[in-house]
């Protein structure tokens, strides 16, 4: 697990020192911490006191403090940044110029202050600007890897740059209209930032979810599903979308406007947050709409990346055929912010190796052919993360291997037939003609990973000093897929990433300070980030990360459904008593729990005679808790759990079933990983109940018929979400609303 990273602000008297200095180090920090303000060189145009703005003090931005550190040593950037104060200031424009008239030029710094150079490798804006307005390089300038490389440079394609003047709609020239113009030029008012640092959300409007039964889209912000012509390739680059319709009419799927691909394109082209957590996963009978799901949200990380490179190439190209007297007037004009500290824009999250091929191949094909010349390191990525596993190669060469594994569930195949390794990332460049894979994370427009791969390089970030994962600064688009298989991982782990993204770098890395966007540089970037999150089943975690971690000003979506249940898949006639307990708060549930099995269940288990009571439990904690509890009473019972070893797990298994222990506890994360058949069960207890709705008649199941065969099961209030996808959302709201606390279902 990694460890919290201690961030500590920097004392005011080295920050000024820095900004004399002509430089500001910029350490990493949550983007709501506050920043210092750097004292600006004294000046009769922008020596203002508080009384001369009517007594309210406005705490400057880290944008508004860079172009003070700047506007000392240039007229025009000192002007700038007083234009700026006013506006924020309110006064109208005629103000400013009479005040721009009536005061007296900056006082500049001396060359000798000015050549000062700041850390070796941290934020120097003093000479970053200085090379940017007189187009002299300073000496022992570090680059980066872009600056350095002639492939960078190639990366962004030119033939591409004017295809939005050829874009489906001809009554628009630019690109001023988009979704991703619009969403990444929004300018948050002091207002809109308290609101989204308040994480208030109130969903306003609903429709009616197509193609996903008894479900509907709730919404904060304005609806998604605006009306779009079809000849504006709704929001996608014109190159993208005919090959994405080459594709799906190859594919001979129907009609492509009415489509599930498309309508969640438009979901995921909203720019909103996303929750999707009732999406029927490919190894659950459920390929073509996880396909489909899958294909738009890949189709928008394309388009948002394409639209971000061909922005640069423009504003590059236009830097190029102005003179250098001009240069200032455009740089600073606004419209060449179009960076952010670091290249990847785009996130894919996924639990597994077998999974991120899948991705990653679906990828590669839809990128136009123009575009994937040459696949680069393609084999090696098949090798490393197709199906090659020494487990697999065992069970081929034994035929008994072969057919215990063939008794396994067919989901359970599907998912784990390929490589499930747990621990990766890869950085994936685009470059003119060519994809690139395992390219250098810094140079990556995609980065492809695990929870557990990016929490590693965390961690190592954070003992070895020299390692950084800066490289997370500048994600604009996370989308996690298949969180429900991540819930069986470590959920903590995503926790940890998400709150590691849009965090201001502790080196420059090569970045062009003068190009990044304003909102990076005041720590707004959390704001702007959207997240997908995508999963077959919705638990509390899931919910607390979209509230808590997803912020994004455009607002969030989210899948509400209505569920039947899975009572009906019950085989035996098991009579299954529901029992409730009361518990104060979810923070003290799991006491309460513990609490009612010791004192109204364990009494009726501890004196039987017969045994072959089995203990299923969802939360490895609750496991533990459990365990300490029967050893405290000296119970028989054996353990089968995910961290069990294979030998302690085959002799557990034939313990139980021959009556040699009375009791064995189950957890549902080794019967996801593992999918054992538990012989000798007559006795069943469900300690909590299963997040994944498949797995409860699994083990209903296993009981053994006879007359003695019974089952018990704990809830709370607070097991909302798992009791409706088991009993039903209707069975649940009269369930939870009763007087009663014991049901029963036959």
């Amino acid at each position: 697990m990694a460890r919290k990273e201690s961030r500590k602000r920097p004392k005011a008297t080295k920050v000024a020192e820095n900004a004399k200095k002509g430089s500001f180090s910029a350490k990493r920090r949550r983007p709501d911490d506050k920043i210092i303000d750097v004292p600006m060189p004294t000046s009769s145009a922008s020596d203002v006191s508080e009384e001369e703005i009517g007594g309210v003090y406005r705490e400057p931005s880290m944008y508004d403090n860079l172009l003070k550190a700047l506007g000392s040593g240039s007229d025009k950037l000192a002007k700038l940044y007083m234009r700026r104060q006013r506006e924020q200031e309110g006064l109208s424009d005629e103000e400013e110029e009479e005040d721009e008239d009536g005061g007296s030029d900056s006082a500049g710094v001396s060359d000798k202050e000015d050549d000062r150079e700041g850390s070796p490798g941290k934020f120097n804006f003093g000479k970053a600007a200085r090379y940017e307005i007189t187009g002299t390089e300073p000496a022992n300038v570090d680059h980066g890897e872009e600056a350095a490389s002639e492939d960078e440079e190639e990366s962004y394609d030119g033939d591409d740059a004017d295809d939005d003047e050829h874009n489906c709609d001809s009554a628009n020239k630019t690109n001023d209209t988009s979704s991703f113009q619009l969403h990444l030029t929004h300018t948050l008012k002091s207002e809109e930032v308290d609101d989204l640092t308040k994480k208030k959300w109130k969903f306003k409007w609903e429709m009616p979810a197509t193609n996903i039964p008894v479900s509907k889209w709730v919404g904060t912000s304005e609806h998604f599903m605006k009306e779009v012509s079809s000849d504006l390739c709704y929001g996608l680059k014109e190159k993208l979308f005919k090959h994405w319709l080459n594709i799906f009419g190859t594919q001979g799927s129907g009609d492509f406007h009415s489509s599930k691909q498309r309508l969640f394109f438009s979901l995921c082209n909203s720019y909103q947050d996303i929750m999707h957590c009732n999406k029927k996963p490919f190894y659950l009978k459920g390929r073509e709409e996880d396909s489909s799901i899958m294909d738009a949200y890949i189709m928008h990380a394309l388009n948002h990346i394409y639209r971000t490179r061909d922005l640069v190439t423009k504003n590059d190209a236009k830097q190029k055929k102005n003179e250098d007297g001009k240069k200032e007037d455009i740089i600073y004009g606004g419209s060449f912010l179009d960076h952010g500290f670091t290249r990847a824009k785009v996130m894919f999250l996924l639990p597994l190796r077998s999974i991120a091929l899948r991705v990653v191949k679906r990828l590669i094909q839809l990128t136009p052919s123009s575009d994937k010349a040459n696949v680069e390191y393609f084999d090696r990525f098949s090798e490393e993360f197709g199906a090659e596993d020494a487990e697999d190669d065992v069970s081929n060469n034994d035929a008994s291997s072969k057919s215990q594994k063939s008794v396994k569930p067919t989901d359970f195949q599907l998912l784990f037939g390929g490589n499930h390794d747990d621990h990766f990332v890869v950085g994936i460049k685009f470059t003119k003609k060519s994809i690139k894979l395992y390219s250098d994370f810094y140079s990556s427009d995609i980065i492809v990973a695990s929870p557990l791969g990016l929490v590693t390089k965390i961690g190592e970030a954070e003992i070895d000093k020299d390692k950084d994962v800066d490289y997370l600064s500048s994600i604009e688009v996370l989308i996690v897929d298949h969180a429900d298989v991540i819930a069986m991982q470590n959920w903590s782990h995503v926790n940890t990433v998400v709150e590691q993204l849009n965090c201001t770098p502790s080196k420059q890395h090569g970045t062009d300070i003068m190009r990044i966007r304003p909102w990076y540089l005041d720590g707004q970037a959390r704001f702007y980030r959207q997240t997908i999150l995508l999963s077959s089943f919705l638990n509390p975690e899931m919910n607390a990360l979209f509230n808590r971690l997803c912020v994004n000003y455009e607002g969030k979506v989210k899948l509400l459904t209505e569920h039947k249940g899975v009572l009906p898949k019950v085989l035996l006639q098991v009579r299954q008593v529901y029992e409730q307990f009361d518990a104060p708060s979810i923070a003290e549930v799991d006491d309460a729990r513990l609490d009612y099995f010791t004192k109204r269940v364990f009494p009726k288990i501890k004196d039987s005679l017969e045994g072959g009571t089995m203990l299923f439990i969802s939360s490895y904690f609750e496991f533990v808790r459990i365990r300490n509890f029967l050893k405290s009473q000296n119970a028989s019972f054996c353990l089968l759990g995910e961290y069990t070893k294979p030998s302690d797990i085959s002799r557990a298994r034939v313990w139980f079933f021959e009556g040699k222990r009375k009791i064995m506890l189950y957890t549902e994360r080794a019967h996801f990983y593992h999918r054992y058949k538990i012989r000798g069960v007559q006795n069943l207890i469900v300690y909590s109940l299963p997040e994944r709705k498949e797995f409860y008649p699994e083990i209903i199941n296993m009981l053994e018929a006879s007359k003695n065969i019974a089952c018990s099961v704990l809830f709370s209030r607070f097991d909302h979400l798992r009791l409706e996808r088991i009993v039903g959302t209707h069975a649940t709201k009269r369930m939870l609303s009763s007087d009663k606390d014991m049901f029963v279902f036959c």
